[in-house]
């Protein structure tokens, strides 16, 4: 590592394995699958690779002197605080406020919107508050995208966040993800 260099951690939540690809859940590693795919050139990202001691998937990038590194946890959502503390200990050794950046999934938010915010609750984002209780803090960037309007109320919400995203939801969440992929941009770099 070079000494000096800041590390921006910018993690997304969602559950590993294909049968939960392009799900609501898993709009946090949408969101930085699409920030790999936009700026891979530009930030010089490697590929991803699996570091098994941190239990998640891992492309590592510049941009103005500072280290970016994009994370996908393999643990299931509920546990992503393991993997997040981890990765904490092993890349950048005492967190900082604007050093961690969390992604993920947002059922209060209506489809297609998106907020970003910095010292938050969990809002009862079990994924969100397993990180806030692993890392004995809620001091980091939340980026929450939004995948609510459950048109059918009847459906139960785990039903819901696991269920597979629509073409025509996909082409709103892609929206939402280049708008929330440029602010984060302005906001770190």
């Amino acid at each position: 590592m070079n000494v000096g260099m800041k590390t921006i951690l910018i993690i997304g939540l969602g559950n590993p394995g294909k049968e939960y690809a392009r799900t609501r859940h898993n709009a946090g590693f949408m969101f930085v699958d699409y920030f790999w795919e936009k700026f891979r050139e530009e930030f010089g990202f490697s590929g991803w690779e699996l570091k098994k001691k941190i239990n998640a998937e891992i492309s590592i990038g510049k941009a103005n002197g500072k280290k970016l590194i994009l994370l996908k946890p393999q643990t299931f959502m509920n546990l992503s605080g393991e993997s997040v503390s981890a990765a904490v200990k092993y890349f950048i050794r005492g967190l900082t406020s604007n050093g961690l950046v969390v992604v993920h999934d947002e059922i209060d938010l209506p489809l297609g919107t998106f907020r970003a915010s910095q010292n938050a609750s969990s809002a009862g984002h079990k994924g969100a508050q397993n990180i806030i209780d692993q890392l004995g803090t809620k001091d980091f960037t939340r980026i929450r995208i939004g995948i609510g309007n459950k048109k059918d109320r009847k459906i139960a919400t785990e039903k819901y966040v696991l269920g597979k995203l629509t073409s025509a939801e996909l082409k709103i969440i892609k929206k939402t993800l280049n708008e929330s992929v440029t602010e984060l941009q302005k906001r770190i770099l």
